[in-house]
């Protein structure tokens, strides 16, 4: 072994996450990355310890870890569970030693009840980026990021984000030309445009109730294409503009401007998606105006482009 070698350790736990657990593996472990770095399976608590899948998980005799390794924490089984203090207290003490200490998907909450994560902005599967920051309020969840690179400390988002961070650590440890390499043996882009918020959920449902202000959520859906205002949906449900808002807001949790745009965002998305209708057409359709202000949104909210959009989630019959 090259004495300077740096040791990957990604953490070990019963009942872990398959993919995740593989995702290291399939990245430092490979042939290429040998002569770079060792790839090792750092326990991080007692007992017989297995994949969900009940796979047994090869544990590597215990390591030192130091400065310039990095610790990989692989998901974590539950994100309701707290981990067991053995595995905190050793990630604790290898971010103390000055070991890079990264997390995938779930991982996040590990980190988060280790505290290292207190007064940073990190990053988890959209699902479950609720409960990280109901749970841990000294962290600033950010759900729209593929990763979040704060230097020792990093996290990434649900499961195929994880390959984006550790090609990223590639990238930032021994430089762009083995990263890229790994993309290509792994047929899997070297750097994915945009981040999560693309793969989030963007309709948001039309409001419940028999009232005049729930039902001016399924008129406004009925008519993205047209230019809404507020006034025009207070005068409707016979309200002032400032009552029509506040009442709004309490049914939906949301501003009926904030509604209707993620409602033309999502029109936008499915006609991306499922028709050839040029970027122009459907930024009318979807009351855009035009494809400078549908591309300004979808870069503001998707972290993306409506022409990467389609590239990404067209359906295959269209191609």
């Amino acid at each position: 072994m090259i004495p300077d070698m740096q040791t990957i350790a990604v953490l070990a736990y019963d009942r872990a996450p398959t993919f995740e657990l593989s995702i290291p593996a399939e990245v430092f472990g490979t042939a290429a990355m040998r002569d770079r770095c060792r790839l090792v399976m750092q326990r991080g608590e007692p007992g017989p310890l297995r994949t969900e899948h009940g796979w047994s998980i090869p544990v590597s005799p215990a390591v030192d870890l130091a400065p310039g390794d990095l610790l990989i924490v692989a998901g974590w089984r539950d994100p309701v569970e707290k981990p067991p203090a053995s595995m905190l207290d050793l990630v604790r003490s290898a971010a103390a030693a000055g070991v890079t200490v990264a997390s995938l998907c779930t991982g996040a909450f590990v980190l988060a009840a280790a505290g290292l994560l207190d007064g940073r902005t990190a990053t988890t599967h959209w699902r479950h980026a609720p409960v990280l920051a109901r749970d841990y309020p000294l962290v600033t969840v950010d759900p729209a990021v593929l990763y979040i690179d704060a230097g020792d400390v990093l996290t990434s988002a649900g499961s195929a984000a994880g390959m984006d961070l550790c090609l990223h650590l590639v990238r930032r440890m021994y430089g762009a030309a083995p990263a890229n390499e790994l993309a290509r043996q792994m047929i899997v882009a070297a750097h994915r445009e945009g981040g999560q918020a693309q793969y989030l959920p963007q309709t948001m449902a039309l409001a419940t109730g028999t009232g005049a202000v729930a039902a001016s959520t399924e008129w406004m859906a009925g008519r993205l294409d047209q230019q809404i205002t507020v006034a025009e949906l207070a005068a409707r449900c016979h309200l002032s503009s400032r009552q029509y808002v506040r009442r709004f807001t309490e049914l939906t949790g949301t501003s009926p401007y904030q509604w209707l745009l993620r409602q033309r965002i999502a029109r936008a998305c499915e006609l991306l998606e499922t028709t050839e209708a040029g970027v122009d057409e459907i930024a009318r359709s979807c009351g855009f105006g035009d494809a400078t202000g549908l591309r300004a949104q979808f870069r503001r909210r998707l972290g993306t482009t409506p022409t990467a959009y389609r590239g990404t989630f067209r359906q295959s019959d269209l191609r």
